[in-house]
């Protein structure tokens, strides 16, 4: 069974502050994650006009919602602090841009992949942009229909920089052909936490044998044997937010798992992993001794 990359989303959860993130990070590490994920808007862009002066309390003070959303958003200088710390703990790091502005400020730094998340497949800009970086992209298929996450494959295997080249489109036209770019497709239900029974883990296969690439899973359930059933399901990725404490302010932090659930997390993929083997039905090696003791 091929390793499970596994990705710590710390997303927003940092609440603004670098040292909570720092500590993310370190749990990250320790429990043997192999990259953090953060995100990045320009909340000029990303927030609707008509929801910026909409009144918000964050942090015991009253705001804008706009306010809120800069209060919350890393900046260069964070950003590249995440960098050097990141690469003193030997843990890789990225995160999702919302727009075009964002995608443009991720490229600064050698990120390993980009992720788009499910809110953005929809954007064409976004998605065609990001393919033309020539990094790996992963989407992932929230709250998508199946039309949706077809279409958005289809932008990631046709060659060609423009929204027009897929005017018509067809992705069977294209699923042969040379792939234009290195992509994975994680299946993924929005909710925050996902209901145990929308999980619908059985689409892992179903975008493996449609579209045969790469797929994963990123979860916002409760459930830790969820995700490592995931794997056992075909996914090679498994992304899932991470949080101090379920309890802290703010959106992502109840569907997020803690420092002590990430560990168990990571064991159980791995534990998964060891003890899946190749199928074949033989005598191992420990049970030679004991056949040879029981069976005389």
């Amino acid at each position: 069974m091929k390793k499970t990359y596994v990705i710590a989303e710390i997303g927003i959860n940092h609440q603004g502050d670098i040292d909570i993130a720092k500590r993310l990070i370190d749990i990250a590490a320790a429990s043997g994650c192999d990259a953090v994920k953060f995100q990045k808007r320009n909340p000029d862009v990303c927030v609707p006009e008509e929801q910026k002066s909409k009144p918000r309390s964050w942090g015991g003070e009253d705001m804008t919602y706009l306010e809120y959303k800069y209060k919350v958003e890393f900046g260069k200088e964070e950003y590249d602090e995440i960098d050097r710390y990141c690469k003193q703990q030997g843990i890789a790091w990225t995160a999702s841009p919302w727009d075009l502005d964002s995608l443009e400020f991720l490229m600064q730094y050698d990120i390993p992949f980009i992720k788009i998340p499910s809110a953005m497949i929809t954007n064409e800009e976004l998605m065609f942009a990001s393919k033309n970086t020539g990094k790996k992209v992963i989407i992932s298929t929230g709250m998508s229909t199946f039309a949706e996450v077809e279409r958005a494959i289809t932008i990631l295997k046709l060659p060609g920089d423009s929204a027009e080249t897929l005017r018509p489109w067809n992705y069977d036209e294209v699923k042969e052909g040379k792939t234009a770019c290195d992509f994975a497709v994680l299946h993924c239900n929005s909710t925050y936490p996902a209901p145990i029974d929308e999980l619908n883990l059985s689409a892992i296969k179903t975008l493996k044998d449609r579209f045969k690439c790469e797929v994963g899973y990123s979860g916002h359930e409760f459930r830790l044997g969820t995700s490592v059933a995931a794997v056992y399901l075909g996914a090679t990725i498994v992304e899932r937010h991470i949080t101090l404490d379920r309890t802290m302010e703010g959106s992502d932090h109840m569907a997020s798992v803690e420092p002590q659930g990430l560990f168990k997390l990571v064991s159980g993929l791995r534990e998964l992993e060891r003890a899946y083997g190749d199928g074949t039905i033989d005598v191992t090696e420990s049970e030679i001794p004991v056949r040879a003791k029981l069976r005389g």
